[in-house]
């Protein structure tokens, strides 16, 4: 009989994971039920109307939302050239483009496209600039708060080691350089092998 180490434990189900299903099954009977509910109601025309509109709608506020995207994408591009050229560091990008929220603005016109009047509901929510900011303010926090808990030696914690927040609040790309690590390599210079195949 041999004894050894216990099994490793699993790694534990995250409550997303676990939640994320049930959620959306909730959400179609919720649909469906409000669809029917809209068509005894109104009729199926009605209905009919509604799933299009929304679906045009969605249309163009993604078109929308996309061509202010790819403008402030070319203007960061144009500003970074331009200071290049006169050899300057590239400058922030504008505050009102970051404050934009293009990704919440896509994210409604998307809901608005799927058929039914939940999601066409949350994502004449995301319209409103107003509510698209507050999503994005609480986003962030959100984002902030599990990078900050991510334990050493994860993504999260590779990506968060590789921010450094200067004085004035602003986040810098950078890299950390550890002084006690060894500066030397670990074999001697003459008894490097050589690069031959």
């Amino acid at each position: 009989m041999t004894t050894g180490a216990p099994p490793p434990l699993a790694p534990k189900r995250s409550r997303a994971r676990t939640f994320l299903p049930l959620g959306l099954a909730v959400w179609l009977v919720l649909e469906i039920w409000l669809l029917t509910a809209v068509a005894n109601a109104a009729g199926g025309f009605t209905v009919l109307l509604l799933l299009v509109g929304g679906g045009v709608l969605g249309a163009a506020v993604i078109k929308r939302a996309g061509r202010r995207a790819f403008a402030n994408l070319t203007g960061t591009f144009q500003r970074a050239q331009e200071a290049a050229q006169r050899g300057e560091m590239p400058t922030e990008p504008d505050k009102a483009a970051t404050a934009d929220r293009n990704g919440f603005l896509m994210l409604g016109g998307l809901l608005l496209m799927i058929p039914g009047l939940i999601s066409d509901a949350i994502g004449l929510l995301l319209l409103v600039p107003p509510v698209r900011a507050a999503v994005g303010r609480l986003a962030e926090r959100v984002v902030e708060r599990r990078m900050a808990a991510a334990p050493p030696g994860s993504l999260q914690g590779a990506f968060q080691q590789a921010r450094m927040r200067m004085p004035d609040g602003k986040v810098v790309q950078g890299e950390v350089i550890r002084e006690d690590a060894p500066q030397d390599p670990p074999w001697p210079r003459e008894s490097r092998p050589p690069l031959t195949p």
